[in-house]
């Protein structure tokens, strides 16, 4: 007995430690904030608690979710990515223009995944072989990538139906990856953000490639020295966010069938990077989970659906969603500045 006493109090002492770290973690603030949230709107308004609405919510954050799991990496690794909006339309765009044209869904899907990578990679590639800070590359790609999206549409709306020359069988299914419901209950665009948020996850915290995102993030010298190929590692994560914003952009087209390379994505990356880092990412790098994004994008979600239940003018949920952000940030800045970072 008095063997097990130490073992004990060694057992009491790391359970003591992880439940305040589990206290202490950014996420948990994030998942009360939600969960409060959750509450004064279902008590504002009942309609939030209904089964439909919940899911509508889920549909409705699916494609911010899948570019914000992207934008987590880029974040984590200190660099920034802005032209996330012009590649969702960009790769969304061609998409539907393939199908038109009488491509297969297969190939169509490709060319437009492909183009989201490309450019992520080109971003990448200039961010770090080419010496440019992310900051200003991203700012130009979002430009270069809106231009060529006007050029190869004439800045004429893209519309994919039968009427255009969409083969009828191949429309279906397009149709399916953005409206189709899984027993006609689950949302597509649900399933897809929930596969991409389970594979994002596991590559950022069961793998060496998340190592390596971490490690750079924190530093970079320290992560030469450690043998880490920094440069490489930040290409791999501005490919990820490229081909994530790609297949959001397609996503978005089968869910409503036609758009606008001038208006598709407009300042969708200012909401991607928002609900990031209300999610615990933080702008110096280093820092940021897959599981925090997910609430983070959430909290952005379910405020938007409380305050269109609520009957909230438009305007004022814009003033909203910018205080929540600026709070966040704010929020990240003095943490770290206790912390001592």
């Amino acid at each position: 007995m008095v063997k097990d006493a130490p073992l004990a109090a060694a057992s009491s002492s790391n359970l003591s430690q992880k439940l305040k770290k589990l206290i202490l973690a950014r996420e948990t603030g994030v998942f009360v904030a939600l969960v409060l949230m959750a509450i004064f709107l279902s008590v504002a308004t009942p309609a939030f608690l209904g089964v439909r609405n919940l899911l509508n919510v889920g549909r409705q954050v699916s494609l911010l979710g899948i570019m914000a799991v992207g934008m987590t990496y880029v974040l984590v690794s200190r660099e920034v990515d802005l032209s996330v909006g012009s590649i969702y339309a960009l790769a969304g765009l061609m998409t539907g223009m393939l199908i038109v044209m009488g491509w297969g869904l297969a190939p169509a899907l490709l060319v437009g995944l492909l183009i989201g990578a490309a450019v992520g990679f080109i971003n990448g590639w200039l961010s770090t072989y080419g010496s440019l800070p992310s900051f200003i590359t991203t700012l130009g790609m979002m430009s270069v990538a809106r231009g060529v999206a006007l050029l190869i549409t004439d800045g004429q709306p893209v519309t994919v139906n039968e009427a255009q020359g969409a083969n009828p069988e191949t429309l279906a299914q397009f149709y399916y990856l953005g409206q189709g419901r899984i027993f006609d209950l689950f949302p597509m665009q649900l399933l897809f953000f929930i596969a991409v948020a389970i594979l994002g996850w596991i590559l950022l915290s069961k793998t060496v490639f998340g190592f390596k995102i971490y490690a750079v993030g924190g530093s970079d010298k320290a992560a030469r020295v450690s043998g880490i190929k920094v440069f490489n590692t930040k290409i791999w994560a501005f490919v990820i966010m490229g081909f994530l914003s790609g297949l959001a952009g397609v996503l978005s087209l089968a869910f409503l069938p036609s758009g606008q390379a001038g208006r598709t994505g407009v300042g969708l990356e200012l909401d991607v990077i928002a609900a990031t880092i209300v999610g615990g990412a933080s702008l110096a790098g280093g820092e940021g989970t897959i599981l925090g994004t997910i609430l983070g994008v959430l909290i952005i979600g379910v405020l938007r659906n409380g305050l269109i239940l609520m009957g909230i003018s438009a305007f004022w949920q814009e003033t909203m969603i910018g205080a929540v952000i600026i709070l966040a940030v704010g929020i990240d800045k003095w943490t770290r500045s206790r912390r001592g970072l």
